[in-house]
């Protein structure tokens, strides 16, 4: 209990980081499980920390500070993972965080940066979001609501695909920490990410296929997008470490390269370069020919 209350003292552990659980107080300093559970307990008497329904014990607001609301912990478990309704000071907690996101990395975003941006507490955040997760949630469904989709989509399954594709690849261009909320296996009923896949499973709907075939053929559309584009984040972080661009970065590691890899059948050619968009494009069109293929065996006109 000393020690926790040091590092509060200290700004080791500031209003709204977390502090050990009971699990973790007890492996850290040795102790029953019981005895940890009794210094938490202390600690939240004392008003040093608070329990947040669903997120854990976080550090405490100075005492002036408003304390959380009772219930509010139930009425944020049932908006989760999307708060549903207009709420203006949601909004600008969420677009906050999209703006740390874009500026400095996924990373940088927490309840405390964005507390400190607003000027607010951070224990007032919790008011309106339950945590980091649904956070990201409400920020990758307010970027998706960025896409502008036509009215009228092209006429062609395949020009539809490759504007879904290119909106896609657009999106994460302009906020390239998205591709890691997005998931193919756990992915979230967001409404504007739904809504984006509606329309773009729109392009080979109606053209005979058997359901699993049509799902397939846009998952791997989309997986492709989101796949090649995890690579942007890494590109911007190591270009921050580095200095150089992927071609000045070949280039410096040009002889390496050919002392490893150069054969008469796999050459390194002196003029490599490397653009993420134009081997985008490059996939996408392997990944279309092939599906080219599989609609024309199923297609039924």
């Amino acid at each position: 209990m000393r020690e926790i209350e040091r590092r509060i003292d200290t700004g080791a552990l500031r209003p709204g980081d977390r502090v050990p659980s009971i699990r973790q107080a007890a492996a850290e300093w040795g102790v029953a499980t019981a005895t940890a559970a009794k210094a938490l307990d202390t600690l939240r008497r004392r008003g040093r920390v608070v329990a947040v329904p669903r997120v854990g014990t976080i550090v405490a607001e100075p005492a002036h500070a408003p304390a959380p609301r009772p219930g509010a912990g139930r009425a944020r478990r049932e908006r989760y993972p999307v708060a549903i309704g207009p709420n203006a000071e949601r909004e600008r907690v969420v677009r906050t965080a999209i703006a740390l996101a874009d500026a400095q990395g996924f990373e940088a975003v927490s309840m405390r940066s964005i507390a400190t941006a607003l000027g607010m507490p951070t224990m007032s955040l919790y008011g309106l979001l339950r945590g980091k997760e649904e956070l990201a949630a409400l920020m990758a469904d307010a970027v998706f609501g960025e896409l502008e989709l036509p009215l009228e989509p092209p006429p062609s399954w395949r020009a539809h695909l490759e504007l879904a594709a290119r909106l896609q690849w657009c999106l994460y261009l302009r906020h390239p920490w998205l591709p890691r909320l997005m998931s193919l296996t756990h992915p979230q009923p967001l409404p504007h990410l739904l809504k984006f896949g509606n329309w773009g499973m729109g392009a080979i709907l109606g053209l005979g296929l058997d359901p699993e075939t049509a799902r397939i053929v846009w998952w791997a559309v989309a997986n492709h997008v989101r796949g090649t584009a995890t690579n942007l984040e890494a590109q911007h972080d190591a270009e921050r470490h580095t200095g150089l661009s992927p071609d000045q970065w070949y280039t410096a590691h040009l002889p390496s390269l050919h002392a490893a890899l150069s054969t008469h059948t796999a050459p390194i050619d002196d003029r490599l370069e490397f653009d993420l968009t134009a081997f985008f494009e490059a996939g996408l069109r392997l990944l279309l020919d092939g599906a080219a293929v599989q609609i024309g065996r199923q297609h039924r006109p």
